[in-house]
């Protein structure tokens, strides 16, 4: 497997496009996150496919100590992270430790960044969604916002035939990444997640990252309002 290649997203933050996944016959570009955090060790978010070159530059930034699954879709990799890097701790979002049973995570991702990394992130879980709780971070260092699923934005002619015609229904495919359908018609409790997307909108954010999508990289707060106007109306 070629190693896909860490680029520098920002002061401290770099990223890496893994390999494609299908789910239910639609592929999925992936996409990672590697921080590095105020003590020198690697906050991984979203792991993708984990190669020997994509190990050594990991390596190179310094100490992978948290593995971070922000739902509870993405763990498709996360047993390979955790067999690399058996010294790292495996955080997990709401639901996936039932889910995935064979896994030992260390803790659950909560609404109070944990002390290993409240000096550099500040999170928040997305409630109120019937899909899955989300748990969106700020890193600071780079005023960025890191989304996994509930942005998504896929090109033109990614997806053909029936395909394109629900994706397209399904919000997926818009000009500027948007809330995919599925995702607004599943929040069963928009008072919740007005709150959460409150405080989502008081971190001043410059750029948003999102696992399926391009990323934005200016005006980043006015982006994720414009992207949640329909939960706030």
């Amino acid at each position: 497997m070629t190693a896909p290649p860490l680029q520098t997203f920002g002061p401290e933050i770099w990223t890496a496009d893994g390999p494609q996944t299908e789910v239910v016959g639609f592929r999925y570009p992936t996409r990672m996150a590697v921080i590095r955090l105020g003590d020198g060790g690697l906050f991984v978010w979203s792991p993708v496919a984990l190669s020997d070159g994509l190990k050594a530059q990991v390596d190179a930034l310094g100490e992978v100590r948290h593995v971070i699954a922000p739902n509870a879709l993405h763990h498709l990799f996360l047993e390979d992270w955790r067999r690399a890097y058996p010294a790292a701790r495996l955080h997990a979002a709401l639901g996936l430790a039932a889910k995935r049973g064979d896994l030992a995570f260390d803790g659950e991702l909560t609404d109070a960044p944990p002390a290993a990394w409240a000096a550099d992130l500040d999170q928040t879980p997305v409630r109120g969604c019937a899909i899955t709780t989300e748990v969106v971070f700020f890193h600071r260092a780079s005023r960025t916002v890191l989304f996994t699923d509930l942005i998504q934005q896929f090109p033109p002619g990614w997806f053909s035939g029936w395909r394109a015609l629900v994706a397209r229904l399904d919000l997926m495919t818009q000009p500027e990444p948007a809330v995919p359908r599925k995702f607004r018609v599943s929040f069963t409790d928009r008072r919740a997640a007005r709150a959460d997307l409150d405080r989502i909108l008081s971190w001043p954010a410059e750029q948003v990252l999102m696992a399926h999508g391009a990323p934005v990289l200016a005006d980043g707060r006015a982006f994720i309002e414009r992207a949640f106007r329909w939960l706030k109306g």
